[in-house]
């Protein structure tokens, strides 16, 4: 199991009880779990499910990329909110979405001022390893959002497909 800390803001300034995502093998599927405290901010409408522009709400991201961080890199996108709805794409290149419809299952609960959920998806979906990963986290109004990351991501502003920022992953075992 590997387990990583957002404990950042995207541009490095520590923050306090930052969510933390745990990634494992759970038979042929790989499970992401999420627990991360609430912000408060205006839920996502509608029931549960697949959400498009998930990121304009309070969110935590998991990208998942193979090697390399050029125009041929494939990656995973994977986004799930407190209200269970989530967002699952692959990706080739910087931001160039090849498919949007990727098979996973999802599902969140919150209690009091926090929250934890779950994805899970099949391991043929990962991109050919060895597989790099970054975890990332978004909540607060439009203007005033806040974007935290697991490792500082350098830029004017934050922008969460640095591929060459992504980390080593590492063999997936299971729990």
């Amino acid at each position: 199991m590997h387990t990583l800390t957002i404990d950042t803001t995207w541009d490095g300034t520590p923050v306090p009880d930052g969510p933390q995502v745990q990634l494992r093998r759970e038979g042929r599927h790989l499970r992401v779990d999420i627990t991360a405290q609430r912000y408060g901010a205006d839920p996502v409408e509608g029931p549960p499910g697949r959400r498009w522009r998930l990121w304009e709400h309070e969110v935590v991201e998991v990208f998942i990329a193979g090697p390399g961080a050029d125009t041929d890199t494939e990656y995973i996108e994977l986004e799930l909110a407190p209200t269970g709805h989530w967002l699952a794409l692959r990706l080739r290149g910087t931001r160039n979405i090849v498919d949007d419809d990727l098979s996973v299952e999802a599902w969140a609960t919150c209690h009091d001022d926090r929250w934890a959920g779950s994805l899970r998806l099949p391991l043929d979906t990962l991109p050919p390893g060895p597989l790099r990963v970054l975890a990332t986290a978004a909540h607060g109004p439009a203007g005033s959002r806040r974007y935290l990351s697991h490792v500082p991501l350098p830029a004017p502003a934050p922008d969460f497909h640095q591929l060459h920022r992504f980390t080593p992953l590492g063999p997936l075992n299971d729990a």
